[in-house]
């Protein structure tokens, strides 16, 4: 299916706050950093709220809804706490993620076909409040057809695995998990799910994701904020978007099978 849309660049703003929670105080401030990135073409700013508060805190989701005008993406584990801070803040939406104390970054997906139970009536809560809700899966069709059992509006397509092989130099492995990630983003679309993708990806990699057709938007963070250390925030972000429109320009042929 041919889209003409552009695809939609979400900026994570983690990482400021990482930077600023290391040495106390109030700066870098992420609110400033997703006006910035508003400044430079965002189309929407991510924050994830971890239960342990390492990075975003509380203060910074509520100033991020007020203070940004862009679409708010709430990243959450799907916890009775979380679900209650999203519902008094209503960001637009809120994409439930699997969450360990010990983890750096979030290594896996949301095992959404496992934990339906748990999962199902926090996302009605959710959805009670006119929060659309995205669940961070991998391409997977038993996670995929369980994201479309539980009525999530949109799933997100864990790249982690995709971005590491090529890193790596695990090319073969590379080119089998982005055929994963495609024919995943063709069967979630298929099923009316709306398909974003996010983790670990640089310029290289947004682009050609992008130029997947089922793709509506990338979520992207500690490339961008690493980037900034040597260009700045505001030149990192215009330079993600442009990949992503050379991706997108290619549209679901040799950019997307290459």
């Amino acid at each position: 299916m041919e889209r003409a849309l552009p695809v939609r660049l979400g900026v994570n703003v983690d990482h400021v706050a990482t930077l600023r929670n290391a040495r106390g105080g109030a700066l870098p401030d992420p609110v400033r950093a997703a006006q910035l990135a508003k400044a430079a073409g965002a189309d929407g700013i991510t924050a994830h709220l971890r239960e342990d508060r390492r990075h975003i805190r509380d203060a910074d989701m509520e100033r991020l809804k007020a203070e940004v005008d862009l679409p708010l993406n709430f990243e959450m584990a799907c916890t009775e706490e979380m679900v209650a801070i999203a519902r008094r803040i209503g960001p637009h939406a809120c994409c439930l993620v699997p969450e360990k104390r010990q983890e750096r970054t979030t290594e896996g997906g949301l095992d959404a076909a496992g934990q339906a139970h748990e999962l199902r009536p926090r996302i009605a809560l959710l959805k009670e409040a006119g929060i659309r809700v995205s669940l961070f899966i991998a391409a997977e069709p038993a996670q995929i057809a369980a994201a479309r059992a539980l009525e999530a509006d949109i799933v997100e397509l864990h790249t982690g695995a995709w971005c590491d092989a090529i890193a790596e130099g695990r090319f073969s492995e590379a080119e089998a998990e982005f055929a994963r990630l495609v024919a995943g983003a063709r069967e979630a679309e298929t099923l009316g799910l709306e398909v974003h993708g996010g983790h670990g990806l640089d310029y290289a990699t947004a682009e050609r994701l992008a130029a997947v057709p089922e793709i509506a938007e990338l979520n992207i963070g500690h490339f961008l904020v690493g980037e900034a250390v040597f260009v700045g925030l505001a030149q990192s972000i215009r330079a993600m978007k442009e990949a992503i429109a050379r991706g997108r320009a290619q549209g679901s042929g040799a950019g997307a099978a290459a």
